[in-house]
């Protein structure tokens, strides 16, 4: 194993004469998946803010269509560029009110300041904080990113249990009778999954889960007149994309700022549904417990 083994030395960017921040732009430029965050495209460079200042980049998910207001900082946090990435955030939030937006901040060390900082907003604001380590092996610099936090997912457990709440009459309202019997199905699922026993909680915009007298939404059902729609939490990757085009479920854009899975499940073709649901809900219910997968 020894002949295997290189050491390593970590480098600091911001002192490097030549990886510096506009290398580290072009970087992730042309190779977006470098942050972790699912597929991007990059909408803008240096975009020009109103009043002044720049945004390092601007993104947008290929699917969903969701943007990333992505600011760069070489060196560790402070609060003067955790405050101008949030201010470009709700700039651009208000120019383009229909998409959802999330604010990112890339760094070299992220602070106990930047906790600090963003406590004062009480999760009030969408805010990623990704740690980019520059890593030296024999004359060759690789980087890691590494994602210190994501509020946007705290903001959506947040906003989900804000909702107002209802009942299931409301539903069959407002979908029908027969998709409320289909949501009943897959709780039924759930519980098969769990080994435990689920209450549907009806909400206004959505059909929550709890068990053990708590809520854990890790899979939320949105009935609809035709179909019932099915969003499981669980981060995009290969495998849970091979497993839903495999089955050929009728897939909606991949939700990248809330990290959920979305399908569409008929009432005819809930049988044939029924494997690869509950593989999906398996791996959801795994990752939402800290189980790691086999």
């Amino acid at each position: 194993m020894s002949d295997k083994y290189r050491k390593c030395r970590t480098i600091s960017l911001r002192n490097h004469p030549e990886f510096n921040e506009a290398w580290l732009q072009k970087l992730i430029t042309d190779d977006p998946e470098l942050l972790g965050l699912g597929l991007l495209d990059v909408v803008a460079r240096e975009k020009i803010q109103f009043g002044g200042g720049r945004l390092d980049l601007l993104m947008q998910d290929v699917d969903a269509g969701d943007r990333y207001e992505v600011e760069l900082q070489l060196g560790p946090t402070d609060p003067s560029h955790i405050i101008r990435t949030i201010e470009y955030w709700d700039l651009e939030r208000r120019r383009n009110p229909q998409l959802s937006h999330t604010a990112v901040i890339v760094a070299e060390q992220i602070t106990s300041r930047f906790f600090n900082v963003i406590s004062l907003f009480n999760r009030a604001i969408p805010i990623i904080a990704i740690q980019v380590q520059a890593i030296e092996v024999e004359g060759f610099l690789t980087l890691t990113f590494t994602k210190i936090l994501d509020l946007s997912a705290v903001g959506e457990e947040d906003e989900l249990q804000q909702v107002e709440p209802t009942d299931r009459s409301y539903w069959e309202s407002a979908a029908n009778a027969d998709m409320l019997q289909l949501t009943d199905q897959m709780v039924a699922l759930l519980e098969e999954v769990t080994q435990k026993s689920i209450q549907a909680k009806y909400n206004k915009n959505y059909v929550g889960l709890s068990f053990d007298g708590f809520v854990n939404n890790f899979v939320i059902f949105k009935p609809r007149k035709q179909v019932v729609v099915a969003e499981i939490r669980l981060p995009r990757t290969g495998l849970v994309d091979s497993i839903i085009a495999d089955a050929e479920l009728d897939q909606l854009p991949y939700s990248s700022r809330w990290g959920r899975y979305r399908v569409r499940i008929a009432k005819k073709t809930f049988e044939d549904s029924v494997s690869p649901l509950r593989e999906l809900f398996i791996e959801s219910w795994k990752n939402s417990a800290g189980i790691d997968s086999e």
